[in-house]
């Protein structure tokens, strides 16, 4: 496409959908209108490309839309609220790093069994560990 990439080609830079990239724009999640040709396809540049690839980040971390289309509002709206998104950026990093903490602690206690099981099952010994017991 002259002068642009198409929904098309901005798909599968950041490998969402064209129904995820409509949505986008009509959550005003870009930074910027989008423009159309003549015949009405959308044109996009690369720093939409860029700023998707971010929001592809943000949402894979957990960031919930609300927070996004907030983040976006921020960034949209030029200097001067750089302390907010920094605020904004660093709640979400924490979010994050309990997300990180408590999958950590997760994947410990499951590793603990990846390991007692092997080794019942190495030793022949895994019949009936764990196995449902009657009640008395």
């Amino acid at each position: 496409m002259k002068g642009g990439l198409s929904i098309g080609d901005v798909a599968k830079a950041t490998g969402l959908g064209v129904h995820a990239l409509r949505f986008f724009e009509r959550e005003q999640l870009f930074l910027r209108p989008i423009p159309r040709t003549a015949g009405g396809r959308r044109v996009y540049e690369q720093a939409d490309v860029e700023w998707l690839l971010l929001c592809n980040r943000l949402r894979e971390s957990g960031m919930p839309i609300a927070t996004l289309k907030r983040f976006a509002e921020l960034v949209r709206s030029g200097p001067g609220n750089e302390e907010e998104r920094l605020a904004l950026l660093e709640e979400h990093e924490q979010a994050v790093r309990e997300k990180i903490a408590a999958l950590t602690a997760s994947l410990e206690i499951i590793h603990d069994k990846v390991v007692i099981y092997r080794k019942h099952v190495e030793e022949g010994t895994a019949a009936g560990v764990w196995a449902p017991t009657p009640s008395a």
